[in-house]
């Protein structure tokens, strides 16, 4: 954190002034967002972030003069003059997240603080193509941005992998071999109507931010997400954001092999997680899908020794409980409980929200 001049505006030659300045506003922005309503005073930020009392007071009134921050009360006295306590102000921007599903589309707008303003959801077909499957996403976000409206920050796409989350280039997704190449995210900046910038992820990885953020907030601990819908992946939380792998290619949870010489998967193997699971499904066997879905978390936490194992999906949304009980037997019975049990827990939030909060990390200094 800058503890130079003043408010970053000034200093030693080489440093990205301008960057700095944007960076330390960036810091405040999510400290305050962190702090909900209530609010925090100037001498809070100022012990939290490092920067003297007087570059917090002047990047604040900046925040404030462009509507960013504003005054929620003062903060009790202990003695001297009561404290300004500041709040965000949540309503000032939004972004859009998207969750392109193989057979659903689902839209939302959120503010700052990640709330729902509003929501579209819509069958889709997936197998129709890339063009498509692009003009759907254009029409959703037209519908849920409405005709006016705080400034768009950006737009979160989270689609089935593999992609590249870097180019938002897709990967050849499993069943749909006409998706390898796709340019998903510069299609979408050249459609959209507005010049926003598009970040597109997997949904797993989607989905991994949103709950973690959600819940104890970026940093606070490991998690591992695993979605179950029409597929089954994972997405990780791992050093305080979303953890992809060199290639992009991390969390696929769904094609590790349970079964050996098991049924054929999609994916060309045989016995994965995801056609045993969804097998399972199909038959209304919950508890067994559940089952199956808990041995696969073993392994991962096995692997990787994370904190949280926190579930999302269609399927696991319309059985929560079958699935968080399901999963959590069999990390007891794996020994994988005796000293300090991970959290096993439904996720709070979806994916179409956890790609908003990837289009809201920049704005917050965050790499999502």
């Amino acid at each position: 954190m800058n503890r130079g001049s003043g408010d970053g505006s000034g200093g030693r030659g080489g440093v990205n002034l301008p960057g700095l300045r944007g960076h330390n506003e960036a810091v405040l922005l999510d400290l305050l967002r962190g702090a909900g309503p209530e609010g925090l005073d100037r001498a809070a930020l100022a012990a939290r972030t490092g920067l003297t009392p007087q570059a917090v007071s002047k990047i604040t009134a900046r925040l404030a003069a462009e509507g960013l921050v504003a005054e929620a009360g003062r903060a009790a006295s202990t003695g001297g003059k009561p404290r300004t306590l500041l709040r965000l102000v949540r309503e000032a921007r939004c972004a859009v997240g998207v969750q392109i599903d193989r057979d659903e589309l689902r839209a939302v707008r959120v503010d700052l603080a990640g709330g729902v303003l509003a929501e579209s959801r819509g069958p889709l077909d997936f197998g129709a193509g890339p063009d498509a499957v692009a003009e759907e996403v254009v029409r959703a976000c037209a519908r849920v941005r409405g005709p006016a409206g705080p400034a768009l920050l950006g737009v979160g796409v989270a689609a089935p992998g593999p992609l590249d989350s870097v180019s938002g280039v897709m990967g050849r997704v499993t069943g749909f071999p006409e998706w390898e190449g796709y340019p998903l995210r510069e299609v979408l900046e050249g459609r959209l109507p507005a010049p926003v910038p598009v970040r597109v992820d997997k949904d797993t990885n989607a989905g991994a931010a949103g709950a973690a953020l959600s819940g104890a907030g970026p940093g606070a601990g490991t998690a591992a997400y695993l979605h179950v819908g029409s597929g089954l992946g994972a997405g990780l939380w791992l050093g305080g954001g979303v953890h992809r792998g060199g290639r992009s290619a991390a969390g696929e949870f769904g094609h590790q092999v349970l079964l050996l010489d098991g049924p054929p998967c999609r994916c060309g193997g045989r016995g994965c997680a995801e056609v045993l699971c969804l097998d399972a499904v199909a038959r209304g066997d919950l508890a067994e899908a559940a089952r199956i879905l808990g041995e696969g978390a073993a392994n991962l936490v096995a692997l990787l020794d994370v904190d949280r194992v926190l579930l999302g999906g269609r399927v696991v949304e319309a059985a929560p409980e079958v699935f968080v009980t399901g999963v959590r037997g069999v990390l007891v019975a794996r020994g994988l409980s005796r000293q300090a049990p991970p959290v096993v827990q439904v996720a709070r939030v979806g994916v179409a929200e956890g790609a908003a909060e990837l289009a809201l990390a920049p704005f917050f200094g965050r790499a999502g």
